[in-house]
């Protein structure tokens, strides 16, 4: 049997992925292995305005985009870290922002050299599949490294 000795927990906000983290804590303490948790930050995309003489146009400009997204990261990882102090569980925080999540979650992973990493079957995009959403299914195909997915 393998013991796990450091987890990635990918957060994206949604009550099933905060759910999801405080397992993935409950369990890192039994195992007294460590954690890393992961959010992926929006990329900022060009909104196109038709017509006449139309073009690009942003509603927020980058740094506010980019200041929403940190808060907003920060204010989904804070209560877990907090979890995970209070559980004496050894965790870390990382925080991507390009490409799609999943290609983020494996890199982390690997990075890390995470050898598990639990994660919600769906979260704020709903579900894209027929059981999973499609971040999950993604990491499903593509990861090397065992995952746990909880519903």
């Amino acid at each position: 049997m393998q013991v796990h000795s450091h987890i990635l927990v990918p957060t994206d906000g949604s009550d099933l992925s905060r759910s999801t983290a405080e397992r993935a804590i409950a369990l890192a303490a039994a195992l007294k292995a460590r954690l890393t948790f992961f959010h992926a930050k929006p990329e900022r995309r060009q909104s196109f305005f038709g017509g006449e003489g139309g073009g690009y146009v942003n509603q927020v400009s980058p740094e506010d985009f980019e200041s929403i997204s940190e808060k907003r990261a920060q204010d989904y990882l804070r209560p877990l870290g907090a979890a995970a102090t209070q559980a004496g569980v050894e965790f870390d925080v990382v925080l991507g922002s390009s490409g799609e999540p999943y290609e983020g979650i494996i890199e982390t992973a690997k990075n890390k050299q995470c050898d598990l990493i639990i994660m919600a079957s769906h979260g704020h995009r709903g579900i894209k599949g027929l059981i999973l959403g499609s971040q999950t299914q993604k990491v499903l195909t593509y990861s090397t490294i065992p995952v746990l997915v909880y519903r």
